[in-house]
């Protein structure tokens, strides 16, 4: 029989051992300051630096009067600051006979935008939800051909368009220009969208067929209501591409009918009387500001959409 003593002594050996193992282990915890925290910061805030510096710069210019600009030290701060640049950018800037700035523009590009985001994003939705879903026949076929449409160069197309939208009466009006951004922004929306699909559970989809839920059920009631992440990225896409482009603007629209960036351009590049660098600034400022303010607002739900879409292909 053991000796209780020994007993004992074996007993508080290993509940000493089980200490020791049960605390916390593994590597040690990396210094805060290390070489490469350093490194990996330091190249972050020189890369934040690079792309902000011309943004100071246009932010500080808008806020100068002229005789401040033409001392020439682009990066101080105004020394009074004004704000009659972007009042002039806004509704007193000329461009040939009109002097009404960027506010007209403004509302074109309004017009232009809200309607083609709805519908292109509308159409690439079912699309999308069809070809995810709904196997019909040549799907393929449709699908390969949206996606070739997507790379299609913009230049090799507007001629032909420029005949259509005359031939149907639309050339130089604002739903002609509607009509051309939701058309090209039709093959990548339906990309995304049939991803996006393609990644729910196709158990949710079965159910809904069993209980006798047809195509629009199925696409109102728990489709919809899923995808909302994939609407915000899309929604991003559309009303930057949109509200930046220049090239359909110029080309399908008349001098009234101009959108923002147009207008832009031709205040920037007016050859009339003094070059207003701060009125410049500001109008472009200003032209950036709605893309800007619809990121900024839902980053987030963008960096979900566009990871949740990617899972499948």
């Amino acid at each position: 029989m053991a000796n209780p003593a020994s007993l004992c002594a074996a007993v508080t050996g290993a509940s000493a051992i089980a200490d020791e193992f049960s605390g916390p282990h593994g590597p040690r915890p990396r210094r805060t300051l290390s070489r490469r925290n350093v490194f990996l910061y330091g190249t972050l805030i020189l890369v934040a630096v690079y792309y902000l510096l011309p943004l100071y710069v246009m932010v500080v210019t808008s806020l100068k009067g002229m005789p401040e600009i033409r001392l020439g030290n682009i990066f101080s701060p105004p020394v009074e600051i004004t704000f009659e640049p972007w009042v002039k950018a806004w509704a007193q800037a000329c461009t040939g006979l009109n002097c009404d700035g960027l506010s007209r523009g403004f509302w074109n590009s309004v017009q232009i935008t809200v309607p083609s985001v709805i519908a292109s994003i509308a159409i690439a939705s079912v699309n999308g939800y069809a070809l995810a879903n709904w196997r019909f026949k040549s799907a393929e076929v449709f699908f390969t051909i949206l996606i070739v449409g997507a790379f299609i160069p913009y230049q090799v197309m507007i001629y032909p368009i420029v005949i259509i939208l005359r031939e149907i009466g639309l050339y130089g009006s604002l739903w002609g220009l509607v009509i051309v951004h939701s058309i090209f922004g039709m093959p990548i929306l339906t990309l995304l969208f049939r991803n996006y699909f393609a990644s729910v559970p196709e158990e949710l989809f079965k159910a809904a067929r069993v209980d006798g839920a047809g195509f629009w059920a199925i696409y109102f009631k728990i489709m919809l209501p899923m995808a909302l992440p994939i609407f915000v990225v899309a929604i991003i896409l559309q009303v930057t591409g949109i509200w930046n482009d220049f090239l359909f603007g110029v080309v399908y629209t008349r001098p009234d009918t101009y959108p923002m960036t147009v207008q832009l351009n031709n205040i920037v590049n007016s050859v009339q009387g003094v070059k207003e660098y701060n009125v410049n600034m500001a109008a472009t400022i200003l032209t950036g500001l709605v893309p800007l303010i619809v990121y900024f607002v839902s980053g987030k739900l963008f960096v979900r959409g566009i990871a949740a879409g990617a899972v499948k292909g």
